[in-house]
């Protein structure tokens, strides 16, 4: 609560915009943007700083940093642009376990969490969207999702540079910003199960089984169904698209040459997606949860 206190000052003087004292429309619109603005921020700072008291930032950085450490470090990938890509490869699949698994985590319980511990009360006892307020959650623990990431796979990526050199170090960029994606889209999914669930165990029962259903069924589901049945390229399409674990996949394997061994996202060449494509899905996935989330904590009861 005392992170709490200290930005209710702020919220409370983001005052709403007279139409009857603006001198334009347009003004007004803007004045009200700018208002909006800060909420937004002011809420974003709240999460960022609530994060970094919990140590949930120097949490989730030495995990990506030790799982992604440990894995070029024995990948055993010979010293060559070819080795380059294995490693990125293999980090690829780890990230595909790893990456969904925190970020669900990490986002469960970002509202029904704090309607438990008061916090959402009083947030919504103030001149606030509620809309809003889930806009402000999400960016704040995704600015914390987002540079841990970063700087634990780049620590991996630094090692990587040093050993291979420049070369194909490009490829190593491409993964890192599809992981963050990754990490983003999943975060998003973790919202919108909190601001549907009712109690904190109930989103982490939610969490874990969107977990199992995106990263272990799904793709074992679609290859059955891609065997048993000869499916046109749309089809093909929405299997892959309907996953971003799978979206991930084609993206980041796919730019390796590595597609046909990579399960599910061996399909990318049938569907024909292209790589803009992919990246619009996952922004899709990251979007799309946090409306959802935004329209559904419209109805909730605190």
């Amino acid at each position: 609560m005392t992170l709490t206190n200290e930005y209710e000052g702020d919220l409370e003087s983001v005052e709403p915009i007279d139409a009857a004292h603006a001198d334009e429309t347009t003004a007004a619109s803007t004045a009200t943007s700018k208002t909006v603005g800060r909420q937004v921020l002011v809420l974003a700072e709240s999460e960022y700083r609530l994060a970094i008291r919990s140590r949930w930032a120097v949490a989730l950085t030495g995990i990506f940093a030790a799982f992604a450490l440990g894995l070029t470090t024995f990948s055993g990938a010979s010293v060559s642009p070819e080795g380059f890509d294995r490693t990125v490869a293999s980090l690829a699949v780890l990230a595909v376990y790893l990456v969904p698994l925190v970020a669900l985590a990490f986002s469960y319980d970002a509202i029904v969490g704090r309607e438990e511990s008061g916090w959402l009360q009083t947030l919504f006892s103030l001149p606030v969207s509620r809309a809003w307020i889930v806009l402000g959650t999400a960016l704040g623990r995704g600015a914390i999702l987002a540079s841990a990431t970063i700087i634990g796979f780049g620590v991996a990526g630094g090692f990587l540079l040093l050993e291979f050199g420049l070369a194909g170090f490009d490829t190593y960029v491409a993964f890192l910003l599809s992981t963050v994606a990754l990490g983003l889209a999943f975060l998003a999914f973790g919202v919108l199960l909190s601001t549907l669930a009712r109690e904190k165990t109930h989103a982490l029962g939610f969490a874990l089984l969107a977990w199992a259903w995106f990263v272990l069924v799904h793709d074992l589901l679609a290859l059955g169904i891609l065997s048993a049945f000869d499916l046109p390229g749309t089809a093909l399409s929405a299997l892959l698209l309907a996953n971003p674990t799978s979206v991930f996949r084609a993206l980041v394997l796919g730019s390796l040459g590595a597609a046909g061994d990579a399960g599910f996202a061996s399909v990318l060449a049938e569907a024909g997606l292209s790589p803009g494509v992919l990246l619009g899905a996952l922004l899709a996935w990251i979007v799309v949860p946090i409306a959802l989330a935004a329209v559904a904590i419209r109805r909730r009861r605190v």
